[in-house]
């Protein structure tokens, strides 16, 4: 069973090694994490998020969370009171990073004699920030039926499977209709939508690991290279090949 804990920093920075475990955890306050350096997988009971350096990931109050490192990782976290949430943060959330958001992130965690009142300012500056970034819908919805999850797991351990959801359905013993039907429902997502995403996790975690582009774009089930180029493009709004370089 893992150990969960409580912790009250109002801000930390650590680096984390390739593969190195933070154990599942909950905050008293609000939590905004970004990795500065390398690729965070964030997971909590309701799902995945798999965070890249122009990502942050807002996990709420009391939400049980645990991370992974991918690649050399600077973990760089800010603590807010429940009370300044900002409107909607009431889940765990994507935020794309704007320059000046990353700035301030990294002057809070970077700091250790800062006065009280140059943080509260850079604190009320974070805020603003989050009140005006993108949320992105990047998440990967954890499903609770126990077919599901059997799809979930096989794909988890081979994201290049091409089989279909008829297919996948008579391993697990249910229609397509059915199996259809839950990915909606539990997920919020279609099955290719779900599976998608599935995707884009691992290649993030396999470029961080220093595989190739037209490596990753076979293990992860692309077309070809230039269907992952775009696929990833879209998503996280840059190239593999340009976040393979950073």
């Amino acid at each position: 069973m893992s150990v969960i804990c409580q912790y009250i920093e109002t801000a930390t920075s650590a680096p984390l090694a390739h593969r190195e475990v933070v154990e599942r955890h909950r905050h008293p306050d609000h939590q905004l994490v970004h990795p500065s350096r390398g690729v965070l997988r964030v997971s909590t009971d309701a799902g995945t998020w798999v965070v890249p350096p122009h990502r942050a990931v807002w996990i709420p109050a009391g939400v049980v969370h645990g991370h992974r490192a991918h690649g050399p990782t600077r973990l760089r976290t800010v603590n807010f009171a429940v009370a300044d949430a900002p409107p909607g943060f009431d889940r765990p959330t994507v935020l794309a990073v704007s320059p000046l958001l990353r700035e301030v992130v990294i002057a809070l965690t970077d700091d250790d004699g800062l006065a009280a009142e140059q943080r509260r300012n850079l604190e009320r500056v974070a805020l603003d920030q989050l009140r005006r970034v993108e949320t992105l819908p990047t998440g990967l919805p954890s499903p609770a039926d126990d077919r599901l999850r059997r799809i979930a797991d096989l794909l988890h351990a081979h994201p290049a499977d091409r089989r279909t959801l008829a297919e996948f359905g008579r391993t697990v013993g249910a229609s397509e209709r059915t199996l259809s039907r839950l990915f909606r429902e539990q997920t919020g997502m279609t099955f290719p939508q779900w599976r998608g995403q599935l995707r884009l996790h691992h290649a993030l975690v396999l470029l961080a690991a220093g595989t190739s582009v037209t490596s990753v774009a076979t293990a992860c089930g692309y077309s070809g290279p230039s269907a992952f180029i775009e696929a990833f493009r879209h998503a996280f709004g840059t190239t593999p090949g340009r976040f393979h370089a950073t």
